[in-house]
């Protein structure tokens, strides 16, 4: 695929590589394509590698409803000590009682992780993008005040172990995990060490999936100085996207005018228990449509009323 002149449109899965913010892959990708407007769902923290949703065009309104899908991850907790982070990306700052952390036995790991499953309250990691009046935790944290974050309720449907390593100052605990968005998996290392009396914090994380989108059909970010040398990878369209995260319904040309005008319409094919759906015309994303007084009315246009000419 090369570059064209016309604004490029739809969603880019992207495996992103550790080392790098998610701001910097959105840069780099702007470039990439040759346009400004690109947007992503779900940030990934430097350290974490892996699935990354950008929006590119129109595409960018789809990403409200890819941040809101649960989400799945690969990561390592180290037990033994824990970080101003909860990750890797500073350093440890408190260490466990050796004597403790040798009489840890797998029956006591693995019992601390199944209580941070299922529906749990968990306070956010302080170096995080949650916002306190407006100003984000990290940035706070970076000026030196004390955060203190307030817990909310997230779910986590499954937590596996796949393996636990022991050494002499820390035991490495390899896990899976699926969860709904706006999961902490640094605050579950976090908690988890804090409940067995050991500290922990991550060392790895790896994101597979995101809602009906996986890490297996992403693409690889070219690097800085190459990025005008690689053809721009091929996009998502929206049709396809869209209605992968919800339920999508075939209207005709009449039906997405009067969409597109803002009218309320009946649409007998929609899903009537369904929150919204994905109105796709001749193969192409009209927009998203929610239910509205008995009709669906458009809540997100993705095209406009000239590609619906009588």
């Amino acid at each position: 695929m090369t570059k064209s002149s016309s604004a490029p449109t739809g969603l880019l899965l992207i495996d992103k590589p550790g080392g790098i913010t998610s701001h910097d892959a959105v840069s780099r990708t702007r470039r990439w394509y040759g346009t400004r407007k690109v947007g992503h769902a779900g940030t990934l923290d430097p350290m974490a590698t892996g699935l990354l949703v950008l929006g590119l065009g129109q595409g960018t309104k789809l990403l409200t409803y890819v941040v809101g899908a649960d989400k799945t991850y690969t990561a390592t907790m180290r037990l033994g000590s824990s970080t101003p982070s909860d990750d890797a990306d500073s350093s440890p700052d408190r260490f466990a009682d050796p004597a403790v952390l040798a009489g840890l036995t797998e029956a006591e790991i693995r019992e601390a992780v199944a209580k941070q499953t299922g529906s749990i309250e968990q306070v956010p990691s302080a170096v995080s993008a949650v916002k306190i009046e407006g100003k984000k935790a990290y940035e706070l944290v970076r000026a030196g005040e004390d955060v203190q974050l307030k817990a909310r309720s997230v779910t986590v449907s499954r937590f596996d172990i796949h393996d636990i390593r022991r050494a002499e100052t820390h035991i490495d605990v390899d896990v899976s995990v699926d969860c709904s968005t706006g999961t902490y998996i640094r605050a579950l290392a976090r908690d988890i060490g804090e409940d067995l009396g050991v500290y922990g914090h991550l060392t790895a994380l790896r994101r597979t999936r995101i809602g009906p989108f996986s890490v297996d059909d992403a693409h690889e970010l070219p690097e800085r100085g190459q990025v005008d040398e690689v053809p721009p990878a091929e996009l998502i369209d929206l049709g396809s996207g869209a209605a992968g995260l919800m339920p999508a319904v075939k209207v005709d040309a009449q039906v997405a005018r009067g969409l597109l005008q803002g009218r309320f319409l009946p649409i007998p094919e929609a899903d009537p228990s369904a929150d919204r759906c994905a109105a796709i015309a001749d193969g192409r994303l009209v927009g998203v449509v929610e239910p509205r007084q008995g009709a669906w009315k458009i809540a997100v246009g993705t095209t406009s009323l000239e590609d619906y000419k009588q």
